[in-house]
Formats: structure tokens, C-alpha cells, sequence
């Protein structure tokens, strides 16, 4: 696993496999986000297998697929609710982390400085300044 932390609270990571998880629970995480829709990958890491093995292993587990098409505020809302729900640590997944930080930054918008925002992922190795004028615009519309 590829873990970066995007602050205490929110890390990602590619694509997870459920014999993963006893580790993910082990790291301190209380709760995994899919960022990852079914159609992208083989059976094994499905979201019913992928939800069950996190279950099992006492991490909340929440399904939001996300595709860059297809990306809107709804799953902006329903990543940030995950978040605030888990109490702890959250790991959020997708093909390559790239997506689980582009939903995180867009919620965050108005709630940390953007620069701060495109910061904190470009430290976790993901370049997201181009979504600065995003997130701007999402932070004046608040």
C-alpha cells in the first residue's frame, strides 16, 4: 500500500485489496471511502467485497464512486460526511489517489485556505493547483 497522508485526519491511497485491511486497521484508520466505481475493476475488489472485509474488520466503510466525467457536489457532500462521521482517521481510495484528493480538496474549499488545500496534497504528491480556481470559486459561493 501507497498510504499519503492529506492531514491526521484524511490520507489516501490506490486501489486497496481486502487482505489489506487488517493492516489499514492496524495504522490507526477507523473508516475506508471507495472512491472507485465497479466498472473500473475485477470482482475482488468490488464495493460489497471491499465493504464486507472493512465490516468485518470494525471500520465504518462508505461507497462513493467518482469518476472525473461525472464529478459533482453531491459527492463532494457525501466524502465530507464520511469524514466528519468516522470520529478518527480516514483512508480513501481510488486507482491512484488521485480523485479521493480532488473530492477532499473541493470540500474543503472555504473551510481552509485554498493555498493550504493545494499544499497539502502536493505534499502527499498529488499536483492539484490547477483546481485552485475551483476551489476558490466554491469558497466565495459559501
Amino acid at each position: 500500500m501507497d498510504i499519503r497522508q492529506i492531514t491526521p485526519a484524511y490520507s489516501v491511497t490506490p486501489q486497496i485489496d481486502p487482505a489489506d485491511i487488517p493492516a489499514i486497521k492496524e495504522a490507526g484508520f477507523v473508516a475506508i471511502i471507495d472512491n472507485r466505481p465497479d466498472a473500473e475493476i475485477p470482482p475482488e475488489w468490488h464495493t460489497d467485497v471491499m465493504g464486507a472485509a472493512a465490516e468485518a474488520a470494525g471500520l465504518a466503510f462508505t461507497a462513493n464512486p467518482v469518476t472525473h466525467a461525472g464529478l459533482n457536489m453531491d459527492m463532494v457532500a457525501t466524502q465530507m460526511n464520511a469524514i466528519e462521521a468516522a470520529g478518527g482517521p480516514v483512508l480513501a481510495y481510488c486507482a491512484s489517489g488521485t480523485r479521493s484528493s480532488i473530492v477532499w480538496s473541493l470540500g474543503m474549499a472555504g473551510k481552509m485556505p485554498t493555498e493550504e488545500i493545494i499544499k497539502a496534497t502536493a505534499d502527499a504528491g498529488y499536483d492539484l493547483a490547477g483546481l485552485a480556481p475551483q476551489i476558490d470559486g466554491l469558497a466565495s459561493a459559501q
